[in-house]
């Protein structure tokens, strides 16, 4: 059921039943099933060519499925056409008209869906109210900063009060200090309106940061849906478990007999598995220093990243890993160090 916020903005849930996406004989989307509550902040991420983007496009109306059913509150869309589906999208990059004003650029789609003026006039001031762009809206784009122009292209999908946002790598294009800005934007934005959102990057702080919950993608399938901090302690394989969390997490090459796991680098730890496995353990979790070693290995290269320090080591199976320390003294590069396990959890894969 279509609801609305406080702000005046519609909120709708999604359902996405058995969705495929065909091109050809090319198989992109192989039978996704999410349900989207209302409100919610959704992630889509997952690496280049998994089907994340185009997910996002049949939501949007511009990729017919080839198979399934998509529902926006109680409403079946499949045959709907993007202008009457109740989203708006914002692209990666900000497609703005150059000639038109940032007010103009707002009000264009209203207009050409011929709204009262009365009422263009203020969803746009309304719009640009929650941005902080009101002082641009006599501005063409090109006096407009990378990250102004960003959100003229985010009022511009506001405006149309949809019941659901969906934006594609909207942040790719600016620097690193305007995506931080533009990042906190976005998350305040969805506080505020309350709207349902799906957003897509490759950008994992992004990830983190925004979602209410995160769907990872591979391959044309979801391999986990789950809040970030789910995603993060508790992954569902190895491709989660690599995919989310910064440095990613180190992954070993071991063999269990049904009462421990003896690690091919050297070291054990507890499992019931037999045969080859993998054991994944996060870059946080290990230290250099006293204890009963788990492994040794050869520093290769030291990043000093001020709060922290990155240790890139080699095992003596040839495995190379990190180890994530607050402190910033460091053994020579080349020195053997012992590595211990100081807590947090161990990560038990399968071998695929």
């Amino acid at each position: 059921q279509t609801t609305t916020n406080l702000c005046g903005t519609k909120m709708a849930g999604l359902t996405l039943n058995q969705i495929r996406k065909s091109y050809g004989n090319l198989e992109v989307i192989k039978g996704v099933d999410l349900n989207i509550k209302d409100g919610e902040f959704i992630v889509f991420v997952g690496p280049s060519g998994c089907g994340k983007s185009t997910l996002l496009r049949t939501i949007a109306g511009l990729e017919d499925i080839s198979g399934g059913e998509m529902h926006i509150g109680e409403r079946l869309i499949n045959d709907v056409r993007p202008s009457e589906r109740g989203v708006a999208m914002v692209f990666q990059t900000y497609a703005l008209y150059p000639h038109m004003t940032v007010y103009k650029n707002m009000a264009f789609g209203l207009m050409q869906a011929k709204k009262p003026k009365d009422e263009i006039n203020r969803r746009v001031r309304e719009a640009a109210k929650v941005l902080q762009i009101e002082d641009y809206l006599e501005r063409t784009p090109k006096a407009l900063s990378g990250g102004q122009r960003q959100r003229v292209a985010i009022g511009r999908a506001i405006v149309r009060e949809p019941d659901v946002f969906l934006f594609d790598e909207p942040l790719s294009n600016l620097d690193a200090a305007l995506r931080v800005q533009t990042r906190l934007e976005i998350a305040k934005l969805h506080e505020r309106l309350g709207t349902t959102m799906i957003y897509v990057t490759h950008d994992q702080v992004e990830a983190m940061t925004l979602a209410d919950r995160i769907v990872v993608l591979r391959d044309g399938f979801i391999e986990q849906v789950g809040t970030p901090q789910e995603l993060y302690d508790r992954p569902a394989n190895e491709f989660v478990a690599s995919f989310i969390g910064s440095p990613k997490m180190n992954f070993f090459d071991a063999r269990g007999d049904g009462h421990k796991i003896t690690l091919a680098a050297g070291g054990e730890v507890q499992g019931s598995q037999t045969g080859a496995v993998r054991v994944g353990i996060r870059p946080e979790n290990l230290h250099l220093g006293d204890g009963q070693p788990l492994l040794t290995a050869r520093l290769e290269v030291v990043e000093y990243l001020g709060e922290s320090t990155y240790m890139h080591l080699v095992t003596q199976a040839n495995e190379a890993i990190i180890v994530k320390s607050v402190s910033h003294q460091t053994p020579a590069i080349g020195t053997m160090v012992d590595l211990c396990h100081k807590g947090g959890p161990v990560h038990i894969f399968p071998v695929s």
